[in-house]
């Protein structure tokens, strides 16, 4: 069977961005949802063909994987969608609550959960991005409290079940068919209270912590690049693996270099006498000065290319070129002896050979 293409499911564009996709998928829940479609094979049939195409696209890794390979680059990576309800719900517990108002009706996996992923906006030098780096970052993130161990307590006291919601967290209302679950008011789902918050973390089981992040730049990365720094996100809960850190990248300009794609342009001024003669003349390049071999009779807004010496590829193959443009300086100023010269050579241009 073929599968559908993942935006088109979802009815939106390819540059959707995260809330776009997310309001689309949650018109879609609301239409679908098995629970107000009971019995009909064929909602039950778009809710989870909605949810996977949802569950690819708000993961930016499994996304981009999916923009450059399509179904084919999911599958290799073992991924195949869901088997069933369970997991949709599962996975999108609180996604449902945070669209319907109610929890789904069936009990959240008290598994491992992995943890939350992490943004991190760096800026770099443009000489850092073509020619890469290593470094460190600064990253202050939530960790387990070290005194309470993450429960919130302060030692030696104890938490209290909430009265309202005995200690579920939800409470139930009866609607016709539906069983809503709302959010306890009381204790905001979390089933207890805690009369004696601990002292470091002040009852919320983390504390922030800096903590050094070794990054490596590859050389050609440019402004929008992300890189993915594994298990440096957020903690898991119950022994779930941590998150990500995802580094995105904003290259600063340099002032002589311009880069377009891998390719880099310079402006080199030169002499009258340069452009005229030809000269081998020195200019920079992103490892070092670089010999250029103006030929006689060079033109001021002339290009000349120096191949292979731009920007690396970021797979590892090869680079761009280094474009120079040369500009020929007029003299502002000249001495008698100088002019006496020019006016010379302009009789003798006249002339011919």
């Amino acid at each position: 069977m073929v599968k559908r293409d993942y935006y088109e499911i979802l009815g939106v564009s390819r540059r959707a961005n995260e809330t776009e996709i997310k309001k689309a998928y949650r018109q879609l829940a609301l239409q679908y949802h098995p629970d107000r479609n009971p019995g009909d094979k064929a909602s039950e049939e778009k809710f989870k063909e909605a949810s996977e195409a949802y569950e690819v696209l708000r993961d930016p890794e499994k996304r981009e994987l999916y923009d450059r390979y399509g179904h084919e680059g999911l599958s290799r990576t073992g991924f195949s969608g869901f088997s069933g309800f369970e997991d949709i719900f599962s996975s999108f517990s609180d996604v449902f609550e945070d669209f319907f108002g109610f929890g789904t009706g069936r009990r959240r996996s008290a598994g491992p959960r992995k943890g939350p992923d992490f943004r991190y906006d760096l800026s770099i030098s443009f000489m850092d991005a073509a020619l890469g780096k290593e470094m460190e970052i600064d990253l202050e993130r939530p960790e387990t409290c070290g005194n309470c161990k993450g429960s919130g307590v302060q030692p030696g006291t104890k938490k209290e079940t909430c009265p309202s919601c005995k200690g579920s967290g939800q409470i139930s209302h009866s609607q016709g068919f539906f069983t809503l679950r709302t959010t306890c008011s009381r204790c905001r789902g979390q089933g207890f209270s805690i009369p004696h918050p601990c002292s470091d973390c002040r009852g919320s089981g983390k504390v922030k912590k800096l903590k050094k992040i070794p990054l490596k730049i590859p050389a050609g990365v440019d402004s929008g690049s992300r890189l993915r720094v594994s298990g440096e996100g957020g903690e898991g809960e119950k022994g779930g693996r941590p998150g990500d850190l995802y580094v995105i990248l904003h290259v600063e300009p340099h002032e002589f270099f311009e880069r377009h794609g891998d390719d880099i342009l310079c402006q080199i001024p030169i002499s009258f006498a340069q452009a005229a003669l030809g000269e081998e003349i020195e200019v920079p390049g992103l490892n070092g000065p670089k010999k250029l071999t103006l030929p006689p009779g060079t033109q001021s807004g002339q290009v000349f290319t120096l191949r292979g010496m731009g920007i690396p590829h970021l797979d590892g193959y090869g680079r761009g070129d280094q474009h120079i443009q040369v500009t020929v300086k007029v003299p502002t100023k000249l001495n008698k002896r100088q002019k006496e010269i020019l006016k010379e050579f302009v009789a003798l241009e006249g002339k011919g050979d």
